[in-house]
């Protein structure tokens, strides 16, 4: 089973990803980009490389994602990052989905478990290190929600607008709907998928 993502030098976390918010979107996120234009070619922060790629925020080649763009908006780099940290922190969030707000020791408890490494041991430190670096920049109220959880206003979202009476008969009566649905952010063709299909079943249908 692989570890956790993480670097030893923990407090360089903050300090470069504040660097990649001021910097353009390089690109490639290469050593050379990170030394000569953030400023960090330390031997202590090339493995910060790694660590951004086992987060989503680049792909393997050094290619940005979209979580990279995202996270320099300012707008937008809280829930960022949360979903970076559920990505890239997977095995912490699958024992517990709300490890974001446990504390310090409940945490590394954790880790110590999936680790199966002694608490005092140095990647242990590291990992947790890096799980409270990263969750200082997250923003887990606004990061993205089920599809169903997204879904759930459509019900509502069926408004009667006007009714015209086409003649004096109560049996020909005729009503009129306008249908306003606020489609969220997301590049998942599968969210518009699902909330298409729960038009067509919840709005279109003949009552």
């Amino acid at each position: 089973m692989s570890l956790p993502p993480f670097i030893n030098s923990t407090g360089l976390i903050g300090k470069i990803f504040e660097k990649i918010q001021q910097a353009k979107v390089p690109p490639r996120y290469t050593q050379d980009f990170q030394a000569t234009v953030l400023g960090y070619g330390s031997g202590s922060a090339k493995p910060f490389i790694p660590f951004l790629k086992r987060l989503g925020f680049i792909q393997s080649d050094g290619t940005p994602t979209e979580l990279y763009t995202r996270f320099r908006n300012a707008d937008s780099s809280g829930a960022a990052m949360a979903e970076a940290m559920r990505l890239g922190f997977s095995e912490i969030f699958r024992k517990n989905e709300f490890a974001h707000a446990l504390p310090d020791e409940k945490l590394k408890n954790l880790v110590v478990e999936i680790t199966g490494k002694e608490p005092g041991d140095g990647t242990v430190t590291a990992i947790v290190g890096s799980f409270k670096a990263c969750k200082q920049l997250a923003d887990f109220d606004t990061a993205s929600i089920p599809v169903e959880e997204k879904l759930a206003p459509l019900q509502l979202s069926k408004s009667l607008v006007k009714h015209e009476p086409k003649s004096t008969s109560p049996a020909d009566l005729r009503l009129a709907y306008t249908i306003n649905i606020n489609l969220p952010e997301t590049t998942d063709v599968n969210v518009y998928n699902a909330i298409f299909s729960a038009i067509r079943e919840n709005l279109l249908t003949n009552e």
